[in-house]
């Protein structure tokens, strides 16, 4: 967590994949036409990439459109919080000795909807920061 004389801390970048592997939901931005959107995703850790699977829809479309996606995820307790966000390219997993191998991950859908379509994201660049929470400095 921050320390108390900077109550923003940069996470050290062998420590992000730590953070991220120690939630279950994220965020997923994609964009097309210029717009972006982000939608919740439950997910797991492949090695250094994320994985999630999802039904047919606006966020498939959009990646499929344009594969630069950013993802966050965060965590938080009553002394601070954290946030990682993964900056990247999103796409399709299609190889079956892949696909067989994935579908083995602890992920499971949220909705009793089927969810045939798997999605990895490989990162470019890792971010995060811790946040230490507290009351507003006084103004003097």
């Amino acid at each position: 967590m921050a320390d108390t004389t900077n109550p923003i801390s940069p996470i050290p970048d062998d420590s992000t994949w730590g953070y991220l592997a120690s939630v279950d939901v994220g965020r997923i931005a994609v964009s097309s036409d210029n717009l972006p959107e982000v939608y919740p995703v439950n997910f797991c850790l492949d090695g250094e990439s994320i994985v999630f699977r999802s039904a047919a829809g606006s966020k498939l479309e959009k990646l499929a459109l344009n594969s630069h996606v950013a993802f966050e995820a965060d965590g938080w307790s009553e002394e601070g919080g954290w946030s990682v966000l993964v900056r990247g390219t999103g796409s399709f997993i299609t190889d079956e000795d892949e696909l067989a191998r994935v579908a083995k991950a602890p992920l499971l859908p949220w909705v009793p909807t089927v969810k045939k379509n798997w999605v990895r994201i490989m990162p470019t660049r890792v971010t995060g920061r811790t946040f230490l929470f507290g009351p507003e400095p006084s103004q003097s």
